[in-house]
């Protein structure tokens, strides 16, 4: 980790918050418990714990992995039904396959990114590839689930492959930081992602004792989910550690440093940032629908039973 880098960030753009930013304060550092998702995979539940006024548009977040397979362990997710949203699901070390009951789909590999769009819904499976069921090997990724306003809720279902090498990439003032922005807008540099709601996911590497204070849309609210290493968020250096979520209030910057002494098996801190603008709707979420009703909940479930969510591909001996 991570897969998308480069030799001398000093080469890369710089950007900082202005003198006259005001500095976001630290409401929240909770810690991610630890579960299994699909067919047995380890997950880290980021957002868990953190009230939702702090993370609409978000919904939820994963971490997959990080974990060393050996041949025949690596595991997926079975078929599932999704409405009303758009997961993200990047991809930091390994290989996934996505597939959906419309034919939509694709493989992604260290550094890609697929944001799949829900919207109407479709039945979908992620699944290792069988040569890396066979081989074993690293596995290490994010899930997120972005919450669609209402009118968008029922639109077509879609797909965007973001590769690695399509990441927007930029670095602090003193190029101790790399940022890789996946999808929306800092400082006026954007990233490959097209997103309905408006949002920012940023994966940032800080060198041991390196600080960033980044820009930071006073309307969008702000998170720093801690992938690996350890750090402090916040003027005040709120200590933060592996698998930890930081809550930010309002302002229009935010601090993230790494600290002096890292451990061996993570060098760096690795942080996701991540802001959004909320919706400020009703939400109605149980499982896999999100929706703005109970009623619509009950009514996605009904179209799922009667398969108006599409087929699974007979391929699949379904």
């Amino acid at each position: 980790m991570p897969a998308v880098t480069v030799e001398n960030p000093l080469t890369l753009p710089r950007v900082s918050a202005p003198a006259e930013a005001v500095p976001r304060p630290v409401l929240a550092v909770t810690t991610a418990p630890g579960g299994f998702e699909g067919e047995g995979f380890p997950v880290r539940r980021a957002f868990a714990g953190i009230n939702y006024q702090h993370l609409d548009p978000f919904i939820m977040m994963d971490q997959m992995g990080e974990v060393e397979y050996a041949p025949g362990e690596p595991k997926g997710t079975p078929w599932h039904p999704h409405r009303g949203f758009e997961t993200v699901t990047y991809l930091i070390d390994g290989t996934f396959v996505h597939q959906d009951s419309h034919g939509g789909g694709g493989t992604i590999r260290n550094g890609d990114t697929q944001w799949m769009t829900a919207g109407s819904g479709l039945l979908h499976i992620e699944a290792p590839p069988e040569s890396l069921v066979m081989s074993g090997g690293l596995f290490h990724g994010l899930q997120l689930w972005v919450n669609l306003p209402a009118r968008d809720k029922m639109m077509d279902p879609r797909y965007q492959d973001i590769r690695g090498g399509q990441v927007q990439l930029l670095t602090s003032s003193d190029g101790g930081a790399l940022l890789r922005i996946i999808a929306g807008e800092l400082d006026g540099h954007e990233g490959p992602g097209i997103t309905h709601t408006p949002i920012t996911m940023i994966h940032a590497t800080l060198r041991p004792g390196a600080e960033v204070t980044l820009p930071w849309r006073e309307d969008f609210n702000g998170l720093a989910y801690v992938l690996a290493g350890r750090g402090a968020v916040g003027t005040d250096r709120r200590p933060v550690h592996s698998g930890q979520t930081a809550v930010f209030g309002k302002g229009s910057s935010m601090t993230v440093r790494a600290d002096e002494s890292q451990d061996s098996n993570a060098p760096d801190l690795e942080v996701v940032l991540l802001g959004g603008q909320p919706i400020r709707e009703p939400m109605a979420h149980y499982g896999p629908f999100v929706m703005n009703t109970r009623e619509e909940l009950q009514q996605a479930f009904d179209d799922f039973q009667k398969g108006l969510l599409g087929t699974i591909p007979s391929v699949h001996g379904m």
